[in-house]
């Protein structure tokens, strides 16, 4: 178990079992042969794959909720004593230096293995949890949970007005496709760098704002654990909002499509919903009949969670770059699963959890001697 005791398993296991996922789906044995679910969708719609980045944005808004709720009270009254606004300043200092290191790892990420500082992405999964870290734990600290609902539910309306009102410059009518609108045109004229699909990238400056309401969802359902409600009344009402997020996304969805790429209104709803209903199932489970087996892994993951995924990067290089003769390691395995009768699909998943557990290795190494690896 992790070292503070007032920690709820089911939330340390469900971070460590979305960056276990994120490691599978970013990493398939073969690009060519992956489960429908298991690769992003194109654009509209949502595969598995789909709803693990805001799964794991909830996840750091419901942390930030347990991580910085005793810093809030202090935060709140920092007006009154130069103490505590010594100490205001501090946490401060802190929350931004966390989200520099989380964006500069991103940046290091991005930049290997050439380090081609001529040919730069300045976006990526990292950068977005640091957006999203930066702005919730600055909003958890300074508003109260209506607000945070109100500014969630704002951002949301306005994002949803703006890309289905506001035509695309130099097209001259509303458009939703693929590099041909808003948010596409907004990144050509303000994002330095290249961009992930050449003229539009899926981590877009327009679309962060949304991707931080993912956060604020997680903040609701955080501060719903800490509330003096009964367990089961805090069960109930997770899986309630999980329901009516969903389906309130769902119905969104019809007119404004659940699109990933653009971070829409009505992805947030259903993603969020989706992590509710999950954290709701498992703090039942774990945390209330205490049935912990199989959460071990999960925890272990979670422990580490950033550098677990930033390991998998730099073990990519090996287990998918290195060349042994014609073929890379995950080539061969591949092509000597299919030779044994798997099909390709299922040959690609097998090589992606086995990289899986080639990273659980060192994630278990820390664990078992306490290295906890913070940003």
């Amino acid at each position: 178990m992790l070292p503070q005791t007032n920690r709820l398993i089911s939330l340390d296991a469900l971070r460590g079992f979305t960056i276990a996922a994120m490691l599978m789906v970013n990493f398939p044995g073969s690009e060519e042969h992956v489960f429908f679910t298991l690769r992003h969708t194109k654009w509209n719609g949502l595969s598995f794959t789909d709803l693990v980045a805001p799964i794991f944005l909830f996840v750091v808004g419901v942390s930030i909720v347990f991580a910085y709720s005793k810093s809030r009270i202090g935060v709140a009254n920092a007006g009154f004593q130069n103490a505590r606004v010594c100490n205001a300043s501090k946490l401060y200092r802190k929350i931004v230096i966390r989200s520099l290191k989380i964006f500069a790892v991103g940046m290091f990420l991005n930049l290997m293995p050439t380090f081609d500082f001529n040919d730069i992405r300045w976006t990526g999964t990292l950068h977005r949890i640091a957006f999203v870290f930066l702005g919730c734990a600055v909003l958890f600290l300074n508003t109260n949970w209506k607000q945070q609902a109100w500014t969630g539910a704002i951002i949301l309306v306005v994002y949803w007005l703006a890309l289905t009102l506001i035509p695309t410059p130099g097209m001259g009518k509303v458009m939703l496709e693929p590099g041909f609108n808003l948010v596409a045109w907004f990144d050509t004229q303000f994002l330095p760098g290249k961009m992930w699909q050449g003229t539009w990238d899926p981590e877009s400056i327009l679309s962060t704002f949304p991707s931080i309401v993912s956060g604020i969802s997680g903040m609701l359902a955080g501060r719903l654990l800490q509330s003096k409600l009964t367990p089961n009344e805090k069960v109930n009402y997770l899986m309630t909002a999980g329901v009516f997020s969903a389906a309130l996304g769902y119905f969104w969805g019809l007119g404004f499509p659940v699109n990933e790429n653009l971070w829409t209104s009505s992805f947030v709803l259903v993603t969020s919903g989706f992590a509710c209903l999950l954290l709701g199932a498992l703090y039942f489970m774990v945390d209330i009949l205490g049935k912990t087996k199989g959460t071990q892994p999960g925890i272990i993951f979670g422990a580490n969670a950033i550098a677990v995924y930033v390991l998998g990067d730099i073990l990519a290089l090996f287990f998918y770059g290195a060349k042994f003769g014609e073929h890379s390691l995950n080539e061969h395995a591949v092509n000597g699963l299919i030779t044994l009768g798997a099909t390709p699909n299922l040959a690609s998943l097998l090589y992606a959890l086995f990289f899986v557990s080639v990273n659980f290795i060192p994630a278990y190494f820390l664990y078992r001697k306490k290295i906890f690896i913070k940003l």
